[in-house]
């Protein structure tokens, strides 16, 4: 099917030049309205912005997209070509005026075409194939996806476009898909209006790329744990409990070529008497691929169930947040967990490695460095034995603390605990002991670890080889997390 726009060609160049016309940008929002008004907004208070404003075209763009208000015809007709907003549904006529029929939210540098949030839109629950804007979860996975030049890319389940617009800056082409015919047209909007050109397909997860393969797949899909019975399309996948996304992850090797990367938020379900990491790890069994599967986040399901009712708009619903609520009892489902799943498709030999944990801490951004630079570590543990590591020169690496704590005693103070803190990057801790604190300590990148090893040896009275099979898993661990980082070349 064609995916067209919801404005004809020449629409979208008026309403393009609309826009820059009036500097309606991020920077020129954030000009006009300054900190404080900006800062009242992401309180969801505009009185401070409406004060503000007067009748410019960048100040009835503000009233309309930004502040959800109703603007008298003329005012509209002085900043926007009404009759193609109205006719491609951007406006809707009102009594007293115009008001958003969409959101148009100036992201970044671009455009992005959406539906109008809930909170522009109050009391009115959110129709079936409402299309989400920018959230939370987008810009999670907008900030964790690799950013390297690639071929081909692939935003499964594209809704308005937010990760598309991304691609678009390092992907030679972009393909996006959805469920959602309105979805797609609203996609199609976002793209001719940044003078993008992406093949859009509609259909079913991979189904509209069946037998295709990108070097970097991205997705926020619909993950919302249930009895695959939903009502919202952006959410509800229609598969039961997290089906969705055991699907996507079963997926990777056959969407992904040589070397290509899927990424994806996910729900997984924590089962009485699974470990979550038995769960995830199942819908990798067979597959040639390495994974990094990161938990963020774990909701009980009452507050799961109060998050996602909400979430729509609709009025709570006591019965059916009990039917929901049964339903997870009758699965054994306890908790939930939310993460984001990084797959590779294997390019080199030995086994997959796969490695899923909790990170509840705070991340350096952008989170897509980290990842690259995990799989990157991966790749150089996967070919360095032993031997390779005891040749090996390695750099404690930057931003590094120890912490000592004491303890006192009938003899003063005694040491019983060393916490080695990264101030950078993914800010791991770990508790090493005196030795260990050392050999970082003298990784400087001058001598083989080799030395390192028998320098210590002799300086804390240890039989040299003993010590070295006890320090080479823990100096593979260090390197993995990114204590020390390996001198190459």
């Amino acid at each position: 099917m064609q995916i067209t726009p919801l404005l004809a060609p020449a629409g979208i160049a008026r309403l393009r030049d609309a826009l820059l016309a009036a500097d309606y940008t991020r920077s020129g929002v954030e000009a006009r309205l300054g900190p404080e008004a900006e800062d009242a907004l992401a309180r969801n208070d505009f009185r401070p912005a409406l004060r503000l404003l007067g009748d410019s075209p960048l100040d009835t763009l503000i009233r309309l997209y930004v502040c959800g208000q109703t603007v008298p015809h003329a005012t509209v007709a002085a900043a926007l070509p009404v009759e193609d907003c109205v006719n491609g549904e951007l406006l809707e006529p009102v009594p007293g005026g115009l008001r958003a029929g969409v959101d148009l939210h100036p992201y970044e540098g671009w455009w992005l075409v959406a539906d109008a949030p809930e909170l522009l839109r109050p009391g009115a629950p959110l129709r079936a194939d409402h299309v989400l804007g920018v959230g939370g979860a987008s810009n999670t996975l907008a900030l964790a996806t690799l950013r390297a030049p690639v071929d081909t890319a692939l935003d499964l389940g594209t809704g308005c476009g937010v990760q598309a617009l991304h691609l678009s800056q390092h992907a030679r082409q972009v393909t996006g898909t959805d469920l959602s015919e309105r979805a797609l047209r609203f996609a199609a909007t976002t793209a001719a209006l940044n003078g993008l050109d992406w093949e859009l397909l509609h259909g079913d997860m991979t189904k509209p790329v069946s037998g295709r393969r990108f070097d970097l797949v991205v997705s926020n899909p619909p993950f919302v744990i249930g009895p695959g019975q939903g009502s919202h399309i952006y959410r509800d996948s229609g598969r039961a409990a997290d089906g969705i996304c055991a699907e996507l992850a079963g997926r990777a090797e056959e969407l992904l070529t040589e070397g290509g990367h899927l990424q994806f938020l996910a729900n997984w379900a924590h089962v009485e008497g699974e470990p979550w990491q038995d769960r995830v790890g199942s819908w990798l069994a067979g597959t040639n691929v390495d994974g990094w599967v990161i938990q963020r986040e774990v909701q009980d399901p009452v507050s799961y169930v109060q998050l996602w009712l909400r979430d729509s708009g609709d009025q709570f619903d006591a019965q059916r947040a009990a039917a929901w609520l049964d339903w997870f009892d009758e699965q054994r489902i306890e908790a939930v967990g939310f993460g984001l799943i990084t797959l590779r498709r294997r390019s080199a030999g030995g086994f997959p490695r796969v490695r899923m944990e909790d990170v509840h801490q705070q991340i350096e951004q952008p989170m897509g460095a980290r990842i690259a630079d995990w799989f990157d570590r991966q790749d150089y543990l996967r070919v360095s034995g032993a031997a390779d590591l005891l040749g090996g020169r390695f750099v404690a690496a930057g931003g590094l603390r120890l912490h000592t704590g004491s303890e006192l005693g009938p003899d003063g103070w005694e040491g019983v605990s060393r916490r080695l803190e990264q101030t950078r990057g993914m800010h791991w801790t770990e508790e090493i002991d005196e030795a260990t604190a050392a050999l970082i300590a003298s990784c400087s990148g001058d001598v083989t670890l080799r030395d390192q090893l028998g320098l210590l040896a002799v300086a804390y009275g240890l039989d040299e080889e003993a010590l070295t099979e006890i320090a080479l898993p823990v100096v593979a661990h260090l390197v993995e997390r990114g204590f020390l980082d390996p001198v190459r070349g």
